[in-house]
């Protein structure tokens, strides 16, 4: 009866041919979208030897009970989790808040980071903003990145060593407060948009202000880093004036929060995102943080904010609703996801936190690159009795620190270095030898990634007082404490003036005092003489003489001075507050 009914329906329907046609019924129901967000990725294809600290068994982070550290990362895995929750919703983003390249291991670095671009690539990025370390090779490379081809910019490695052409970045690079100094306008693009279901949504991204102070400034000269709140403010009035009213802004700078994983709020939140939230126009609906290398998730003033660690070990998974006839949230939440990797070493698999399916697509190209880079990665270059690390104890000194600054000193004493200095930053990561303490070249580089050049100067015995004393700035909340080398000591006291933090007297080379009119040489890497992280001083630096690279001075230490033990501590001493 349905059947025969039907046509005799359709019949008297459409002889109303005189009626008005019907009006479609508006859909009032929120539109749901996923961004999945993820920052200071660093070029880690392999599993990175890293945890995360969560709350064991993954019970809710609310509850008190114990947490644990969960073996975390791995592209493999990364991959399979971003395209899991990517499956859970059409209408979704892939969004990275930079540092996607630069200070990367071996089997990418190697390849100037074109096998992290690929991945990247294959994974299904959409936006990423520039982060200082995208810069550690200059604009004219990164711009290479984003473009493709085969034109050299850099002279220790050669571009398209992996022997096909690479393509460049199908997502796109935003960099709104990077701005060429003779056009006025940014390198890359201020803000994406995409658009789901009719309702656009704006992407800002943008680097931290202070990167030409952490990043060699050679490569830089060419572009300004302008503030960041004001650029934001700008785009996302630009982005309103285009009937965009969902803004998220991707921004390489961060916080620091006690929050533990996945906790609702940030307590304790502190870092130089807070001035830059204080000053954001409320019509920003997410900030996804970077920098730092924290995990957090929290709403500050009407902000989502959100940080997803580093390398790969966390994904954020944010979900909004919007209002489909303002294009206004309504609704926003964020977790941050676990990428369980292999046991490692002391650290197990955790319950609560399985292992994921490895992406074969990702497992291949990564299988590929590690083959090709094993000669160089597997090399034997000394023995290490214990694991040595980059962490720094209360002094500000680290075991790794003090004998990778040792390193440059033995590599640079033929040109008449009495002590050598090393900024924190550039000890990427520890050192875990094998069963056997074997340290591979690779294990090295991976601590030192950035190619620098070892530089020897002189330094009256008063500008040595006045670089010590630049380790405090009024512009970072934390000092960058340089890593010193044996036969170098002084003491300082936190609690002192700023600019007269160090204890004069106590500054001594091979037990003698230092004199503030005496010369002295020293070595430091090339991004310190050129004034990086604000060691200004530097730059009067007389005699300037260039060495070997870096990580070459450390292979040449290792494997004459093996079997390598940590360092007594001592070298550094802090007084008072």
């Amino acid at each position: 009866m349905r059947r025969a009914g039907t046509p005799l329906l359709c019949l008297l329907l459409c002889s109303c041919a005189g009626a008005p046609p019907s009006t479609p019924v508006a859909d009032t129901r929120p539109l749901k979208v996923k961004l999945i967000a993820f920052n200071d990725f660093h070029g880690n294809l392999e599993a990175p030897h890293a945890t995360i600290r969560a709350p064991a068994d993954g019970l809710d982070p609310d509850r008190t009970d114990r947490d644990v550290s969960v073996p975390a990362g791995g592209l493999d895995r990364f991959a399979t989790m971003v395209k899991t929750l990517a499956a859970r919703n059409p209408n979704h983003a892939i969004v990275s808040s930079g540092d996607m390249i630069g200070a990367t291991p071996l089997v990418s670095a190697l390849f100037l980071d074109e096998p992290t671009i690929e991945a990247m690539n294959l994974i299904g990025v959409d936006f990423n903003s520039v982060g200082n370390h995208e810069f550690d090779r200059g604009v004219a490379e990164l711009r290479r990145k984003q473009t493709g081809g085969c034109e050299r910019y850099v002279v220790s490695l050669e571009p398209c060593r992996s022997g096909h052409r690479f393509e460049g970045a199908r997502f796109q690079y935003l960099a709104a407060n990077v701005v060429d100094r003779s056009t006025g306008q940014p390198i890359f693009p201020a803000y994406g948009i995409k658009a789901f279901e009719g309702v656009k949504i704006g992407f800002i991204g943008l680097t931290l202000k202070g990167t030409d102070q952490i990043v060699d400034p050679t490569g830089i000269a060419s572009v300004e880093f302008r503030d960041e709140a004001s650029t934001i403010n700008a785009s996302a009035a630009s982005l309103r004036s285009q009937g965009v009213n969902t803004i998220v802004v991707l921004i390489h700078e961060g916080g620091y929060s006690q929050a533990r994983l996945n906790e609702k709020t940030c307590p304790g939140l502190t870092g130089d995102i807070l001035p830059i939230l204080d000053r954001l126009d409320r019509s920003v609906d997410v900030v996804a943080s970077a920098h730092t290398h924290q995990p957090y998730v929290c709403t500050y003033r009407s902000f989502l904010l959100t940080s997803a660690a580093s390398y790969g070990r966390l994904v954020t998974d944010i979900d909004l609703e919007i209002d489909r006839s303002t294009g206004r949230v309504t609704r926003k939440a964020a977790v941050n996801r676990v990428v369980a990797s292999e046991a490692y070493g002391e650290y197990s698999v955790q319950a609560g936190y399985p292992l994921l399916e490895p992406d074969a697509e990702l497992a291949r190209h990564v299988g590929a690159y590690v083959a090709k880079v094993a000669p160089f990665a597997n090399r034997k270059v000394g023995i290490a009795q214990v694991s040595l690390s980059n962490r720094e104890d209360a002094s500000g000194q680290s075991p790794l620190g003090s004998i990778l600054a040792d390193a440059d000193l033995d590599a640079t004493r033929g040109l008449g270095a009495r002590f050598a200095l090393l900024n924190p930053g550039s000890v990427r990561a520890s050192i875990d030898n094998g069963p056997d303490g074997a340290v591979t070249y690779g294990s090295l580089f991976r601590t030192q990634p950035f190619g620098n050049n070892l530089i020897t100067m002189t330094l009256s015995g008063a500008q040595i007082k006045a670089t010590l004393e630049q380790q405090w700035s009024v512009s970072r909340q934390q000092p960058q404490i340089l890593q010193v080398s044996a036969g170098f000591s002084y003491a300082y006291d936190p609690s002192r003036p700023l600019g007269d933090r160090v204890i004069a007297e106590t500054i001594r080379i091979d037990g003698e005092q230092v004199t503030p009119d005496r010369p002295y040489r020293v070595t430091v890497n090339s991004f310190l003489a050129s004034g990086g992280d604000g060691f200004t001083v530097l730059l009067e630096g007389r005699g300037r003489v260039t060495g070997i690279i870096d990580v070459d001075a450390a292979e040449a230490y290792f494997t004459t001075r093996s079997p390598m033990v940590a360092p007594a501590p001592g070298r550094i001493t802090k007084r008072g507050g």
